[in-house]
């Protein structure tokens, strides 16, 4: 017997929504993330409950628990219990009835075993009961433990249900996956690339950014290129530095960042994603051709230090193990003059071009100029 603990698990808000279910004869199992990461020993961060009764049904018994109860997504099964302002999805037993590669037609289902052929990976079909009890409907434990990211029965069906399936086994492999990837998996992924033009960019750069958050996603992006995935949603990347990037990121202590990555891969992102306007103006530094002291003291450290990890990943090299401290130095500067300073000796666009001239030497001298040396430059 297999079982999952945990504070999540033991929490008694959740306990609670547990009882209202099957204190009235229904039942209640926690499913997918939380059930997987535990069982892997990673943290727990959503609690998806799924049951039997129909949504009507669980709203009545939570509204006689004298819990607060929102129909989020009523019309697919899944109502939101509130105990004491900690929310939890419960979603009713669902079969497929139709899909279109994007989304799906559902109906509720009798039975768990039904529920979890309309999932995506072996592993995220993993039921835990309230006292901890796994159940695996569909054999999902042993590709778990092994760390084997496997579509459900058929993968090219699972996958014409829902394209995005496609970037989840790559993004579920970087995060979950060992050696080697599922040969009937890869195959299928290979084979339904066409339809990933179907889907949305939010959609696409949402789970590429969850990929690229893993702590190594390179082998995972190598395989996406190999079968001509990297290709279809982010023309032009090449996924080759990412490897060398993440390398760099381990030896400068820097932060994995999804951004500094899709940076890594080059491509043509503003165009093939929907970026956020802080992530596209990230990616416009970080392909800046400034100098380093020179971007670092105009945008920041971060985007400094950004444009010479993946500079150095592009060019297969080592980093200056004093980027960071060269880049903080630069951000801090201030530049010592004033259009005052100048006035009324210049004015309008002649004041303009002494005071870059001026703010040009200044960056160039590595900020030591001082106010009264920059003066005497532009009067001699």
């Amino acid at each position: 017997m297999t079982r999952v603990t945990g504070a999540w698990l033991t929490d008694p808000a959740a306990q609670q929504v547990c009882r209202v279910l099957t204190d009235a004869g229904h039942q209640a199992w926690f499913v997918g993330g939380c059930v997987r990461n535990a069982l892997l020993g990673a943290p727990v961060a959503d609690l998806d409950l799924t049951t039997d009764a129909r949504p009507d049904v669980v709203i009545k018994l939570a509204t006689a628990a004298g819990l607060r109860v929102i129909p989020t997504g009523i019309d697919h099964g899944t109502v939101t219990v509130i105990v004491k302002n900690t929310p939890f999805e419960v979603t009713t037993f669902r079969r497929d009835v139709a899909t279109d590669g994007r989304r799906a037609v559902v109906a509720f289902a009798n039975a768990m075993v039904e529920d979890a052929r309309r999932r995506d990976f072996t592993m995220n079909a993993l039921y835990a009961g309230p006292d901890g009890v796994v159940v695996d409907p569909l054999g999902g434990l042993p590709d778990l433990f092994a760390r084997r990211v496997r579509f459900i029965e058929d993968a090219d069906q699972r996958i014409r249900e829902d394209y995005l399936r496609i970037l989840r086994f790559f993004r579920f492999h970087a995060w979950y996956g060992a050696d080697g990837l599922d040969a009937d998996a890869l195959a299928a992924c290979a084979a339904n690339i066409d339809g990933l033009a179907s889907l949305s960019r939010e959609r696409v750069t949402a789970e590429l950014f969850k990929l690229l958050a893993a702590p190594d996603p390179a082998p995972a992006v190598a395989s996406m290129a190999a079968a001509g995935v990297l290709a279809q949603i982010l023309p032009g990347a090449d996924a080759a530095p990412l490897a060398v990037l993440v390398h760099i990121e381990g030896a400068a202590s820097l932060p994995p960042s999804p951004v500094r990555r899709l940076g890594a891969l080059g491509g043509y992102p503003a165009r093939a994603l929907r970026l956020s306007r802080r992530d596209a103006l990230a990616l416009e530094h970080m392909r800046s051709d400034l100098p380093l002291p020179e971007l670092a003291y105009r945008h920041g450290a971060e985007a400094a230090i950004n444009q010479a990890a993946i500079t150095a990943a592009v060019l297969g090299h080592e980093i200056d193990t004093n980027i960071k401290k060269s880049a903080q130095f630069a951000a801090s500067q201030t530049f010592p003059m004033q259009a005052a300073d100048l006035m009324p000796d210049l004015q309008g666009p002649a004041l303009g071009r002494a005071m870059k001239e001026a703010e040009a030497a200044w960056i160039a001298s590595g900020f030591t100029l001082t106010k009264t040396e920059l003066l005497l430059r532009l009067r001699g």
